[in-house]
């Protein structure tokens, strides 16, 4: 039975919160009545964590200050072994010049702004109902995703219609290598601006950050409808120039999203994190999917671009609005609770032994350093093959159930995206191995670039001089769902331990440190990606 004390006059405000009441409403300095011998007696004979409330609610009584500055010592002593205290009352405590100049912390200020409803969700932990906190992140990790997604499925809208000499009527080079040049305008700021992100604080605090980052999202992407509803042929060139400006700019709002997202649930209970990398994993799916009925249903590339972008204008501003929901909800808030206490707790020990509060960078980046090299180097293996080797193995059997045309869509889009969203799903249920051993299945994963290219795997232009060893699709398809299993698990997995390797008050900055590698594993990964043509062009060797 938990037993709450209550300091002051009119403290029966906060009688239903608790289970037990111990109340003394003396209240002038002379004849306030502390308690302590039966606090230290309930704590060490009966193991009872103590509630103490102060009232604040009427002017004239404003008594909390010296109890707590005369019990300062009794206080914190409470604070350390998992004791609260609240203030009653609905009004904040007026405080002297004197007092709040001190420049002490909030939780030395007479706990200044704890309310009652923080109180009551301390006595009464909510749960995440219907799991809508859960959903949501889910939601925005569709979000993070979905611009890449969205412009990379739309290739044939720009390389065979915007940009294709059908339209224009004359030959550029723009379409023929339009997909390197929507690579490194997407994923240079992105990774740019993911890392500086970690160290700046573009735009103020993480609720600024994400907003922004949004809004202009949204704004692109109806730019970009625009254009695909505009007449380009006459200025190809132009066209071409302010599409790469606008995933400029995409990405890089994009970029501090998608890493403000990650500080964000880094404050919330790890499986959280694994709901936003579920949602990496869905956005792919998704889109593989939209991709797969687009070749049905649309009659043309430029139809299915506008579906494309309209359904991730919806996607992001379903990702807006329910960014304002969370505050509502009384689990979200919760935990913001206790993350904030965690910092409280720290900046009242920094400022007793006289340290500033600066960030420690450099040692949040060494503690979580294990995990960070995990994310990348799960997302640099993964990347290195997906999509390009993977998309490039073509049927060994014509008779395979899969027909030509539908190979790649099948056996790599779906494949990969399904599989990746499966081993998301497993991991929100089983985390194993421990962060200790993470690293050992994350390093063998390298062993799938040599078994993809070892399939028969065909770049275009390129004159394979690597024997096909692998020539069987049953086992490419086995292979392919083992890399998108173990790619979306571990990803998962290193995400959700990440901010768990430091305290509670740098989750967030060790989550943004977290969000930065797996961006620079994409980047690295698709560089090296280019890599994979030149090797089975040049490698050759027979096995006896």
């Amino acid at each position: 039975m938990k037993i709450t004390i209550l300091y002051g006059s009119e403290t029966g405000t906060a009688q239903d919160v608790a289970e037990q009441i111990w109340k003394n409403a003396k209240r002038n300095k002379e004849k306030d009545y502390h308690c302590k011998d039966d606090f230290e007696y309930l704590s060490r004979e009966k193991g009872l964590n103590l509630f103490c409330a102060f009232s604040r609610d009427q002017e004239h009584k404003i008594y909390v200050q010296h109890i707590i500055h005369d019990q300062k010592t009794l206080c914190w002593e409470f604070l350390n072994n998992n004791g609260n205290i609240y203030l009653a009352g609905t009004e904040p405590v007026r405080l002297s010049p004197g007092w709040e100049g001190t420049g002490r912390p909030d939780d030395e200020l007479n706990f200044k702004g704890v309310t009652m409803d923080q109180a009551e969700l301390e006595l009464n932990p909510p749960k995440d109902r219907l799991n809508i906190i859960f959903c949501i992140m889910i939601l925005h990790g569709i979000g993070i995703l979905m611009p890449w997604n969205m412009f990379i499925t739309a290739k044939n809208y720009f390389v065979n219609y915007k940009l294709s000499k059908e339209y224009t009527g004359i030959e550029t080079n723009y379409a023929t290598n339009f997909l390197s040049y929507l690579a490194f305008a997407a994923q240079i700021p992105n990774i740019l601006f993911n890392w500086l992100n970690v160290f700046i604080q573009f735009g103020g605090n993480l609720t600024t950050r994400i907003v922004w980052g949004i809004f202009i999202q949204v704004l692109i992407f109806v730019c970009t409808v625009i254009l695909a509803m505009t007449d380009s042929s006459d200025w190809p060139g132009a066209f071409f120039w302010i599409t790469m400006i606008s995933v400029i700019i995409l990405n890089t709002a994009n970029g501090i999203y998608q890493n403000s997202v990650f500080g964000m649930v880094a404050k919330l209970p790890t499986k959280y994190t694994g709901a936003v990398i579920l949602g990496t994993n869905i956005s792919g799916t998704f889109t593989a999917i939209i991709n797969f009925l687009a070749q049905y249903m649309a009659p043309n590339a430029r139809t299915a671009a506008i579906y494309y972008f309209i359904t991730a204008l919806f996607i992001l501003l379903a990702c807006f609005d329910t960014y304002f929901a969370l505050p509502i909800n009384r689990f979200y808030r919760y935990c913001e609770l206790l993350h904030q206490k965690g910092i409280n707790k720290r900046q009242l020990e920094n400022s007793t032994r006289g340290k500033h509060d600066r960030l420690p960078y450099w040692k949040i980046f060494k503690q979580c350093f294990p995990q960070c090299f995990n994310t990348f180097f799960i997302f640099f293996v993964t990347l290195s093959l997906f999509p390009s080797v993977h998309s490039d193995i073509i049927s060994s059997d014509p008779n395979f159930i899969v027909p030509p045309d539908y190979y790649s869509t099948v056996m790599c889009f779906l494949t990969f995206n399904i599989t990746a969203l499966i081993g998301s799903s497993i991991a929100s249920l089983v985390q194993w191995p421990s962060k200790r051993y993470l690293i050992i299945p994350v390093a063998l994963r390298i062993l799938y670039i040599p078994l993809f290219l070892l399939c028969n795997y065909k770049p275009k232009g390129i004159l394979r001089t690597l024997p096909v060893y692998i020539n069987n699709d049953w086992i490419y398809f086995l292979i392919a769902i083992t890399m998108g299993i173990s790619s979306g698990y571990f990803s998962s997995l290193s995400m959700m331990y990440c901010p768990r390797m430091v305290d509670s008050q740098y989750m967030a900055t060790a989550g943004m440190f977290g969000a930065a590698s797996l961006i620079t594993g994409i980047f690295t990964g698709i560089l090296f990606s280019m890599v994979m043509p030149i090797l089975v062009a040049n490698i050759s060797f027979e096995l006896s």
